[in-house]
């Protein structure tokens, strides 16, 4: 099972952050679309091709926050993470 600690967000533009765990690996981004922030998961496969929907927050594709905040995100994908277990 994933350990998730506090995630953390780099803003590429006005409409993109990326979102990283807290050894830095990428886990997916967070994408505002139509006024709506919505985390889009990413993984990689063992050649280093990104995996779109992947990754390990796979299930957590496509939540919804109202804006780009780390403390939000890890909160709600830590309740969404004890709810599969």
């Amino acid at each position: 099972m994933l350990s998730l600690t506090t995630l953390a967000l780099t803003a590429v533009n006005a409409n993109v952050h990326s979102v990283h765990l807290a050894d830095g690996t990428h886990v997916g981004n967070l994408k505002r679309i139509g006024g709506v922030w919505k985390f889009k998961a990413v993984g990689y496969d063992a050649t280093g091709a990104v995996e779109p929907g992947g990754g390990p927050l796979t299930h957590q594709h496509n939540t919804t926050f109202a804006e780009p905040e780390a403390a939000a995100l890890s909160a709600a994908f830590r309740a969404a993470l004890l709810n599969m277990e």
